[in-house]
């Protein structure tokens, strides 16, 4: 067994010395891998590979820009942070096809009309990445990425950004929506969002985005993309409809906290709404994630909540129509705002219910109803 092991070892490390000076043949290829979706947070955008093939070598390798070490110190605490390192791996394509094969999610390749002195040129710079200290990156959601990644990677060899976004009449925040289908993972993710996400979406950085540029992109006239083919199909059982997993639920939990009409309910509701918003004000403080920084659903989910459950349950009248006044101005600046944004139709019914109990315990302290 040890000498079965050593010389497995003895040709890996003979392979990784070969692939960083071997120079490919005219005959060699190189594509892009769009990797289909997956139920983890962390495959809910898909996935984005370079595959460099040369049948005269007998090479065919793909590169990932995706990769973690979930055995990090501290795994969760860096990723909120936004300083958890990523970085690239290279491995064979069989072992890779078999991989996504294996989480029942497709597999799109373009092969891109490169000359066989780019190719070469990209081969040497992806394995100088594998095998040096530039195999990490600090990962970050919109910037610095598995997509962007390659993308830059791309762009670099052909000498200027030819494939690049055309959907800056979008935001990142519209392009993003329509991939989370999980609904109250749709709604914790919109409202950490801040206001980089509704910026126009300059940047190409989703798996799928990059493979429709990569369809129209152009070089001199002539199309980069030599041909598609979608070399890995799958079969997607249909998700029947959750109502537990939808708004529907969400509007029920709540017209049952409106009708039982219990102070003690109000209360803890907006204590925990207060603390929700003391958690998006800090957390934007902490984390280097550009992202979650300037949330304005904080103005909904307000940290002065938590002052107007305190009066509210000491029962002061005074500084319960201040802080109502106050927080309910907040809310329609939040509601004026919110009326471009995609993610109102998930957030109204908090909204519904901070204007109905804030305002009517407003107006019943002050005398007005």
């Amino acid at each position: 067994m040890t000498k079965k092991l050593l010389f497995a070892l003895l040709i890996l490390i003979s392979f990784c010395g070969f692939s960083q000076n071997i120079s490919l043949s005219e005959k060699a290829k190189v594509s892009i891998l769009t990797c289909g979706l997956g139920p983890e947070s962390y495959a809910m955008y898909g996935h984005t590979g370079i595959r460099i093939q040369d049948s005269i070598h007998g090479i065919d390798v793909v590169y990932n820009y995706g990769a973690f070490d979930f055995s990090t110190p501290n795994f969760i605490g860096r990723f909120i942070k936004g300083d958890l390192q990523y970085f690239v791996t290279n491995g064979s394509f069989i072992d890779f096809y078999y991989n996504y094969q294996a989480e029942n999610r497709e597999i799109i390749e373009q092969e891109l009309d490169l000359k066989p002195s780019q190719i070469n040129t990209l081969f040497q710079q992806l394995n100088q990445s594998v095998y040096s200290e530039d195999r990490f990156y600090t990962y970050k959601f919109i910037d610095r990425n598995c997509t962007t990644m390659v993308v830059d990677k791309i762009n670099g060899v052909l000498g200027k950004e030819a494939i690049k976004s055309d959907t800056s009449n979008q935001s990142y925040r519209e392009i993003l929506y329509p991939y989370m289908s999980d609904f109250y993972m749709k709604l914790g993710i919109q409202l950490i969002f801040g206001t980089k996400v509704d910026e126009p979406a300059t940047r190409l950085f989703l798996p799928y985005e990059f493979k429709d540029a990569i369809s129209t992109a152009k070089i001199n006239g002539n199309k980069i993309e030599k041909s598609n083919s979608k070399i890995l199909q799958v079969t997607k059982a249909e998700t029947p409809f959750n109502w537990l997993n939808s708004i529907y639920s969400l509007l029920t939990a709540l017209l049952i906290l409106v009708f039982l009409n219990k102070k003690w309910i109000k209360i803890s509701y907006f204590i925990f709404a207060g603390i929700l918003g003391l958690f998006f004000s800090l957390v934007g403080l902490y984390s280097l994630h550009e992202e979650i920084l300037w949330n304005y659903n904080i103005l909904l989910f307000n940290p002065l909540l938590l002052v107007f459950a305190w009066y509210l349950k000491k029962g002061i009248k005074e500084k319960i129509v201040l802080f109502g006044q106050i927080i309910l101005a907040m809310l329609l600046v939040y509601l004026a705002y919110m009326t471009t944004k995609i993610h109102l139709e998930i957030v109204w019914p908090f909204i519904a219910l901070h204007f109905y109990w804030i305002g009517c315990k407003s107006s019943a302290k002050s005398g007005l109803i």
